[in-house]
């Protein structure tokens, strides 16, 4: 039986609409025909990407941040991440540059852990967690601020078994850091972790988001 694996798949777009603008994501709309031939329209929010880091000592503890998140009204546990929204950064430094500026860390080993989208239904949304380890204390980057919630962001060390256990109980509900801890507990307890990707593997869903940003921007452009 033939394992079967995400693909690329890209239906027409008769018709692209910007709904609404906003500073990070845009609210789009968009008139699609399948291959069957009946058209259809959906919604959903556009956005830049992210990458995560699991930052793990060799305690076996994981650098946690507690942010607060406005749309859930919550403080969440969630791993050091942040915006792929520096032009011609690469995957891999802007996840260094986040583990810096938000838990003041740096790694010697770097690994791909997960490749996630978030909300799929309805958000383009994609992000990479990486596993670093190999870990000592750095300076935040020059130049960044401390600002907005992240003025008000805790950083602690947890335990990565109750992690796990916490996320099973319903007290951890972050994307990124259920999928990361999950995934780095099996990866760590199959002993995968020095089998896991290269930290610059290929992440085919960010070329396939450049070029599906390329065809809206030509679309709202008239070209």
């Amino acid at each position: 039986m033939t394992m079967p694996l995400d693909r690329p798949e890209a239906w027409q777009i008769d018709e692209h609409r910007v709904l609404g603008t906003g500073r990070v994501c845009s609210f789009v709309e968009d008139d699609i025909t399948p291959p069957s031939g009946e058209q259809f329209t959906r919604q959903y929010l556009t956005h830049p990407g992210a990458v995560a880091v699991m930052a793990l000592d060799e305690q076996g503890r994981v650098a946690v941040v507690h942010q607060y998140r406005h749309p859930v009204a919550m403080k969440l546990v969630e791993p050091p991440a942040g915006l792929l929204d520096a032009e011609g950064e690469s995957f891999l430094l802007a996840a260094q540059r986040e583990l810096a500026e938000e838990a003041l860390l740096k790694a010697d080993d770097w690994r791909v852990l997960v490749d996630i989208f978030t909300t799929p239904g309805g958000c383009e949304e994609s992000i990479r967690i990486y596993l670093a380890r190999g870990l000592s204390a750095a300076p935040r980057p020059d130049g960044f601020v401390v600002e907005d919630e992240e003025a008000h962001m805790d950083i602690s060390w947890v335990d990565l078994d109750e992690l796990v256990d916490e996320i099973f109980a319903g007290h951890v509900q972050s994307p990124s850091m259920v999928s990361g801890a999950l995934a780095l507990q099996t990866a760590r307890l199959s002993g995968r972790l020095d089998a896991l990707r290269p930290a610059d593997a290929p992440w085919p869903a960010r070329d396939i988001w450049a070029a599906r940003v390329a065809e809206r921007r030509a679309m709202e452009s008239g070209e």
